[in-house]
């Protein structure tokens, strides 16, 4: 198979395994974004007159065909998807074929890929996102009224209620969404255009092909296109380890609210695993591991700022290494968002072991506030309180939740608000989707 920077020499064999490395494997997972890349850019090449009507048409039947093909192979010697697609294409339809690679280089193919499957994937993490906080305000809605200890320095600090240990992470994932977004804006940018970060010398049509394929704007500068690989790819893991910042907490919450001593929540048997030794064990292994995966996503990152840091201007062979961690950091974040779903929407609140951990001294603030309301100054009924905690009593504790009315405590949880966030979320990611998958059908169909 013919390399595309092939001059008529050959490379040791044991150089040429180390630099192609395994892209010849991810990127399997670019194949179908290659092509859709490949269609806008021989659309611009007729447009601009670089390829005739029937180059075009011949060019576009044989893109298509490779997406139909389920036995389509990226061989080691191809090195990667791009080479694998043109040397298709030569086979295929021969001069044809050799006209598509025309106004662009395998720097800025490779980073269309990447922003393409960045794109898709970064708004699957988001819509997974917003459907655990749905699920998470359903949950607090439903246990708002179950007491619960609140905790500092993991000792008893004051009273709290299922239902706000569980908004609590569904407003911080939100949170994680404006990142997410923030990500997606910043990738939303086409670089095609820009071939080995120095345009080229002909009058080609970034803003056709941008439009095409369905991106927001081009990403102008072009030696900047080039210098963006890795930095896009650092953003969006970024906001992938800020997710699974979250969920890893909420893991390690579950794992030990479910445990025998505190028995606060019960996780039923199939999101449990057992033990080979002992019959009668029933293992939070998945949370365990989602707090695993949230220490890999952040290697991720550390390793595409680590390829990155201090690079010369220009493409660089080093950024090959940037899209395995991106793909990883996405398919993980996404998928341990999956799972922490399913988790939430099947546990359930043990109210009567709840209610009974709070005890007395929980309540020893709420005591010292019934004098502030008789015109003590707090720091005196701090210290009154605190003299005699063995003489406190418990109140009743659904009331003194429900006295919290002040906005986002225990008794005024704001739900309806948390609701309609997510809800508005919801809405613009299915609007954005739509957007996005409707460019790509058109553009199947030029």
């Amino acid at each position: 198979m013919a390399k595309l920077w092939q001059k008529g020499y050959d490379v040791l064999e044991e150089i040429e395994a180390y630099t192609v490395g395994n892209d010849y494997i991810i990127d399997k997972d670019l194949l179908e974004w290659d092509i859709f890349g490949s269609l806008a850019h021989a659309a611009m090449l007729k447009k601009i007159g670089i390829l005739k009507e029937s180059e075009h048409r011949e060019i576009r039947n044989a893109l298509k065909a490779i997406l139909d093909d389920k036995a389509f192979e990226i061989l080691p010697e191809d090195e990667d998807v791009h080479t694998a697609i043109e040397n298709y294409l030569i086979k295929q339809i021969g001069d044809a074929g050799k006209k598509l690679h025309t106004a662009r280089s395998r720097n800025d193919q490779v980073l269309l890929d990447i922003r393409l499957y960045a794109k898709e994937h970064l708004l699957f993490v988001k819509e997974a996102a917003l459907n655990l906080c749905e699920t998470l305000a359903a949950k607090a809605e439903e246990y708002k009224e179950i007491p619960l200890p609140g905790y500092t320095h993991t000792r008893k600090a004051m009273p709290s209620s299922v239902g706000l240990w569980l908004a609590a992470f569904a407003e911080s994932l939100l949170d994680d969404v404006e990142l997410i977004n923030t990500a997606l804006q910043l990738n939303d940018r086409s670089p095609l255009g820009s071939a080995a970060g120095y345009g080229v010398p002909i009058a080609i049509d970034r803003e056709y092909v941008a439009e095409l394929l369905g991106f927001a704007s081009v990403q102008n500068n072009v030696l900047y296109c080039a210098n963006s690989r890795g930095k896009i790819e650092e953003v969006i893991l970024h906001a992938c380890v800020s997710v699974m910042l979250d969920l890893g907490r909420l893991a390690t919450d579950i794992i030990w609210f479910s445990t025998d001593e505190f028995g606060f929540i019960t996780l039923p048997d199939e999101i449990t695993t057992g033990s080979s030794i002992m019959p009668q064990k029933k293992n939070p292994d998945v949370l365990e591991l989602m707090r695993g995966k949230a220490a890999l996503v952040e290697g991720y990152e550390s390793q595409a700022r680590a390829l990155i840091r201090n690079q010369f201007s220009g493409y660089n062979r080093d950024y090959q290494l940037t899209k395995e961690p991106l793909m990883l950091g996405l398919k993980a974040t996404k998928a341990s968002l999956s799972i922490m779903q399913l988790v939430i929407g099947r546990m359930a609140a043990n109210a009567s072991a709840c209610e009974k951990a709070c005890t007395k001294e929980l309540y020893a603030a709420d005591a010292a506030y019934e004098f502030v309301r008789k015109g003590m100054p707090f720091r005196e009924a701090y210290q009154k309180i605190g003299a005699d905690i063995q003489s406190l009593k418990a109140p009743d504790r659904k009331k003194a939740l429900l006295e919290r009315i002040h906005s986002g405590s225990s008794g005024n949880l704001g739900l309806d608000g948390l609701k309609s966030l997510i809800s508005k979320g919801i809405g613009e990611f299915r609007s954005d989707m739509s957007c996005f998958e409707g460019k790509i059908t058109r553009l199947l169909r030029l």
